[in-house]
C-alpha cells in the first residue's frame, strides 16, 4: 500500500499535470479503439507494453483472461459480467477491434492443467470456462507450441479458444460480417518482455516486431 500511495503522490506532482488536458477531454466521453481482454495477473501491464494512453482501450481483466460463451439466444450462459463488458464495447463505444490477450507462467492455466479439484468453489467454477481448450491440448494442438512447458501450450491454446467464445456474440458476430470488427489473439511471454500475436499464415504465436506489425496493419486495412 505505502508504494501505490507514493505512486499517486508522484502521479499528482510529476504526471498530472501534462495530462490534465487528456483527462478533462476524456471526461466528456470515451471513444476507445479496442477492447482488451487480458488476466488479472500483476505481471501483466497492457498499457506498458502496447504504449498506449488513457482513453486508448477498453479494458477487461479476469483470473485466466476468460470469456464465457453465449448461448443461441445471445445470454452468457454462465457469467454476466465479461458478457455486459463484451456488449457495452461493441454496441455502444463501437470498437474496431477486440484483443484476448493470454500471458507466460499463468497460474489459472497452471491450476487448469493440475485439475481444480482442491480450489475453491468459485475459483472452481470460474476455471471451467478453460476447460475447452484443455480438452483441445489434450487431443493434440494443431499449431506450433510445442516447444512451450505445457501449461504455456494450454495458455496460448486458450487464447484461440476465447476468441471462439466471443464468436458466440451475436454482436461480435454482425459486426464482424459487416466488416466493422476484427478479433484478436495477443500472448505475453513474461521473462522476455515480449508480446506475439497469433499469426494464422504462420499458424504460430510471433513476435510483434516491426515486419510483422506491418503485416497485420496491411490486412486491417483489407
Amino acid at each position: 500500500m505505502k508504494k501505490l500511495l507514493q505512486g499517486i503522490v508522484d502521479f499528482r506532482e510529476k504526471v498530472q499535470p501534462a495530462y490534465r488536458e487528456t483527462f478533462a477531454r476524456l471526461a466528456l466521453g470515451q471513444s476507445p479503439d479496442a477492447l482488451l481482454i487480458a488476466c488479472s495477473d500483476s505481471r501483466v501491464v497492457p498499457n506498458l507494453f502496447a504504449s498506449s494512453d488513457p482513453g486508448d482501450m477498453f479494458v477487461v481483466r479476469n483470473v485466466g483472461n476468460l470469456i464465457p460463451p453465449c448461448g443461441e439466444d445471445g445470454i452468457s450462459i454462465f457469467d454476466k459480467s465479461e458478457a455486459a463488458a463484451v456488449e457495452f464495447a461493441v454496441e455502444q463505444l463501437k470498437v474496431k477491434d477486440i484483443i484476448v490477450c493470454g500471458h507466460s507462467e499463468c497460474g489459472a492455466h497452471m491450476a487448469v492443467l493440475r485439475g481444480t479439484q482442491g480450489l475453491s468453489g468459485n475459483l472452481r467454477s470460474w476455471l471451467r470456462h478453460a476447460e475447452p481448450s484443455l480438452y483441445k491440448m489434450h487431443s493434440g494442438p494443431h499449431f506450433e507450441c510445442r516447444h512451450l512447458a505445457p501449461h504455456n501450450q494450454l495458455s496460448q491454446l486458450n487464447v484461440l479458444q476465447q476468441l471462439e467464445h466471443l464468436r458466440t456474440y451475436p454482436s461480435v458476430r454482425q459486426a464482424m460480417d459487416q466488416g466493422t470488427l476484427q478479433l484478436h489473439g495477443w500472448w505475453f511471454d513474461i521473462a522476455n518482455a515480449e508480446v506475439l500475436a497469433w499469426e494464422p499464415t504462420l499458424n504460430r504465436f510471433a513476435s510483434i516486431d516491426r515486419e510483422l506489425a506491418q503485416v497485420i496493419l496491411q490486412r486491417l486495412d483489407h
